[in-house]
């Protein structure tokens, strides 16, 4: 069992930064793939980015390309969002989540455990 607990969420105004972080506990976190998933009111939850589990490969939604960075750290048990020009599209909640296994993926299907989700808000 892996238990993930997101945080770093807020409201924010269009153009700003936030980092979001995920805290991993349970079994050892270096052997699973992680990933941001991102879901808006009325929408199905999305892929935002992945790494892999010794963080040498990174995937990123097109829609985030370029704005977003995932990062892990390994010897925290932990990953990172840096969200930088944030729009009022990404406005949703943030799932953290974890793979029992080494490449990621970007179907949700393929993630083995979730975290609660952490609210983030861009407003005009």
């Amino acid at each position: 069992q892996v238990q993930l607990v997101e945080s770093g969420g807020g409201l924010v105004q269009a153009g700003g930064s936030l980092r979001l972080s995920c805290a991993a506990s349970g079994r050892t976190f270096s052997n699973y793939a992680m990933g941001w998933f991102r879901q808006a009111p009325g929408k199905e939850r999305e892929f935002v980015a992945a790494i892999t589990q010794s963080g040498g490969r990174r995937y990123y939604a097109d829609s985030v390309k370029g704005r977003f960075t995932i990062v892990r750290d390994n010897a925290k048990m932990t990953i990172y969002l840096q969200m930088n020009s944030l729009k009022l599209e990404d406005t949703a909640v943030y799932y953290c989540a974890a793979r029992d296994h080494p490449l990621t993926h970007t179907n949700i299907n393929a993630y083995d455990y979730w975290g609660q989700g952490t609210q983030v808000t861009v407003s005009s």
